[in-house]
């Protein structure tokens, strides 16, 4: 786990995000769904934290701090597990 200021330029640009502000987390790896003996490590598998972004939430929405980090923690825990943002949507909802 990474916990980082804003996405990099890269990020930015494959996500075609339109300000930092816009992504809390971030899941980069091979999920285990999709994973095999077959793979060729291309680096570990991470999960990053934008700090400022989640602050920025943080101060426009009034929610706990701690529970929004828990949520987007999970939520990227969840894509290295392989699940999408629609099974995920069905998890919280249930």
């Amino acid at each position: 786990m990474v916990v980082a200021e804003f996405p990099d330029d890269e990020i930015m640009d494959d996500m075609k995000l339109e300000t930092p502000f816009d992504l809390l987390g971030l899941y980069q790896g091979v999920s285990l769904r999709d994973k095999t003996v077959h793979d060729l490590p291309g680096g570990p598998d991470m999960v990053f934290l934008y700090r400022r972004a989640i602050l920025d939430y943080w101060c426009e929405t009034g929610e706990d701090l701690a529970g929004i980090v828990r949520h987007v923690l999970i939520h990227e825990i969840g894509h290295h597990l392989g699940l999408s943002d629609a099974d995920m949507d069905a998890i919280e909802a249930a």
